[in-house]
């Protein structure tokens, strides 16, 4: 499970068959203590209620692909889940 937040949105002007309606939204990776962690990138929101600020889970490769319906559409990143905490004792 890879952590992220959702810091913008991409309104793309042609959408590619199968991705029709799915937000495409930019993520900053976080590390487990919620620290900012490498390049943003643009994942497809799965659940497709994620929105700017939220702590969210994705996934990539194929992964990514198969979070979609339907299945194997060309992305590389989903967002896969919406995150309401992260508790880390170590």
């Amino acid at each position: 499970m890879l952590l992220g937040r959702v810091i913008g949105q991409v309104v793309p002007c042609i959408v590619t068959p199968g991705l029709e309606g799915v937000p495409m939204l930019i993520v900053q990776p976080l590390d487990k203590t919620l620290n900012p962690k490498g390049k943003t990138l643009v994942a497809a929101d799965a659940t497709r209620m994620a929105g700017i600020g939220e702590l969210v889970s994705y996934e990539g490769g194929r992964e990514a692909a198969m979070a979609l319906d339907p299945w194997f559409v060309p992305v590389d990143h989903a967002i896969i889940a919406i995150i309401d905490g992260v508790n880390v004792t170590a």
